[in-house]
């Protein structure tokens, strides 16, 4: 059986992006400030392609479970209304 559901989180998506650019080592030759710069465009464009793709207004993610194969799906934004 085949169920759809729409989540909504408006936190998860952005913290999670926040987190792993957090992680990101530093590149040699590069200033504290210079370097902070560059992560913040970095979550930016990384919250963007997701939002893009994935999620309505950044919070509404669309989610297909298959019980028959045991698999969860993501799906493109809007799939569900």
């Amino acid at each position: 059986m085949k169920i759809r559901a729409k989540f909504k989180d408006p936190d998860t998506m952005q913290d999670a992006v926040d987190d792993a650019v957090k992680h990101l080592p530093k590149p040699d030759g590069v200033s504290d400030e210079e370097w902070e710069g560059i992560r913040s465009d970095r979550a930016d464009e990384a919250k963007d392609a997701i939002a893009n793709q994935f999620m309505e207004y950044g919070e509404y993610l669309d989610v297909e479970f298959d019980t028959d194969a045991k698999t969860a799906t993501v799906l493109p934004r809007g799939s569900i209304r």
